[in-house]
């Protein structure tokens, strides 16, 4: 009979526990960022670079990462017709998914009143407030934001971190490819492929750094704004987490419907991603590892490169339910009855203004201004009601806006071919375990005995 091992005590499970998963390190500092700000909240205010150097450093790597896959999937995938029709779904599914969001937002505001009885005199509202917000910007027309897609320097794409940019010279150089063949240029391709491997090594690196980001970014947000807030502005509040719930479990059955996986499955397995982005209240902190976890979990490259990216520009859902919310709260509060034709105004507009709002500062006010000016009839000024509620709503407008783009990803995969089902259900199952690109491989406990394990892959057997 083999001598019993004793298993490890308590404080050393934790304490593995806390040195080995992100998402254990991610939750204390998020628990203890929140703690910080309300017991000190002159320091936790002070503590706003933190999570600033985290997101820049994170802005630093997607610009490349994004074009090393596109150029990658375009090339590998051999078909740039077929990277044409994903393109082309993609943008389908963003506007329908986008617009569905724009109506629940309304119906939602209109059932539950969130502003009525404020009575609020917009005279005595602080507009200058909206233009620090928003630094006095503009968000582009039509015309302006097809324009600025259309990069003017291959360089200056990258500088700008303009992914839009980015993603149409990521296109011209895999169709250049795809053109010349490898026997013209071979070695250009391995050598994107062995710059991607050293993008995904420095997004290691910096997620070392994500704990302290959150920590960061919490306390902020608990100082400055404080717990008081929430109660202010409950009813709108609880209203837009309750309207983003609606909107994902609609993501979930159409996922089902079109890929047959599990939503809920796929939430436990970016479960680590997700709580990043709710901490740092941004989607792009979370980019490079979610492209990385979509390619694995099998959605073909070019899917992944070409739909996520692009749905950070043009599949905003969680803004999208913001803004219509936030638009009807404005007018009950200062006592606006906008009718039938006023509100189908209110999707129209917004179904423009939604889209280019990311990387833009205060993008949100300005979406709202434009929404009431084009009304005439809701005072520009009221905007600024929601200046001490709209950092509150990052969290609802972050978990939305990634999830809707991730189901986007496996919806037009599905329909393109370009998924792998079956080894989508396995990862999500568990069935495999993949490791990252960015992770270091985990050290075996050689205190404890060998026992079967679920089957781990490489990097190089994901392929």
């Amino acid at each position: 009979m083999p001598p019993s091992v004793s298993s490890p005590s308590l404080p050393r499970r934790v304490a593995r526990t806390l040195r080995t998963s992100l998402f254990a390190q991610v939750a204390c500092a998020l628990v203890l960022g929140i703690v910080v700000g309300k017991l000190w909240p002159g320091f936790g205010a002070d503590l706003q670079p933190l999570g600033d150097g985290f997101i820049r450093l994170i802005k630093t790597i997607i610009s490349p990462l994004v074009f090393c896959v596109v150029v990658i999937g375009i090339a590998k995938a051999g078909d740039l017709k077929a990277f044409g029709r994903i393109g082309l779904k993609a943008l389908i599914w963003f506007e329908v998914a986008s617009t569905l969001a724009l109506v629940i937002g309304l119906l939602a505001a209109n059932i539950v009143q969130p502003g009525s009885g404020m009575n609020v005199d917009p005279s005595s509202l602080d507009s200058s407030a909206v233009d620090a917000k928003t630094g006095g910007g503009h968000l582009p027309s039509t015309t302006e934001f097809v324009l600025e897609a259309i990069p003017t320097s291959f360089i200056g794409s990258f500088a700008e971190n303009s992914l839009l940019q980015v993603l149409v010279l990521a296109c011209l150089v895999g169709a250049a490819l795809l053109h010349l063949g490898h026997t013209k240029v071979p070695q250009v391709l391995p050598a994107i492929e062995q710059a991607q491997e050293i993008i995904f090594a420095i997004v290691g690196f910096v997620m070392r750094l994500a704990p302290i980001a959150v920590f960061g970014a919490m306390a902020v947000l608990i100082g400055n704004y404080g717990l008081g807030v929430i109660e202010t502005y409950g009813k709108l509040i609880v209203l837009c987490y309750l309207a983003a719930a609606l909107f994902i479990v609609l993501l979930g059955v159409a996922l089902k419907l079109v890929t047959g996986l599990s939503l809920w499955k796929f939430l436990r397995y970016i479960r680590e991603e997700m709580l990043l982005a709710l901490g740092t209240a941004s989607t792009e902190s979370v980019l490079p590892r979610v492209m990385q976890k979509l390619r694995k979990a099998g959605a073909r490259d070019d899917a992944v490169g070409l739909v996520l990216p692009t749905g950070y520009s043009f599949n905003l859902d969680g803004a999208s339910l913001y803004l219509s919310i936030g638009t009807l709260f404005i007018a009950q509060a200062v006592g606006v009855d906008l009718s039938l034709g006023q509100q189908i105004t209110v999707v129209l507009v917004l179904m423009l203004t939604s889209k280019g709002m990311a990387g833009i500062p205060g993008s949100a006010f300005l979406a709202l201004s434009a929404t009431a000016s084009s009304l005439g009839a809701i005072p520009a000024g009221a905007v600024a009601l929601l200046l001490g509620v709209d950092r509150i709503m990052d969290s609802m407008r972050v978990v939305t806006n990634l999830l809707g783009n991730c189901v986007a990803v496996f919806a037009v995969s599905r329909w393109e071919g370009a998924l792998d089902r079956e080894r989508a259900r396995k990862v999500l199952d568990g069935e495999i375990v993949v490791q990252l690109d960015d992770e270091e491989p985990e050290q075996p406990d050689l205190k404890k005995p060998e026992q079967p394990e679920l089957k781990k892959e490489t990097a190089a057997e994901a392929g």
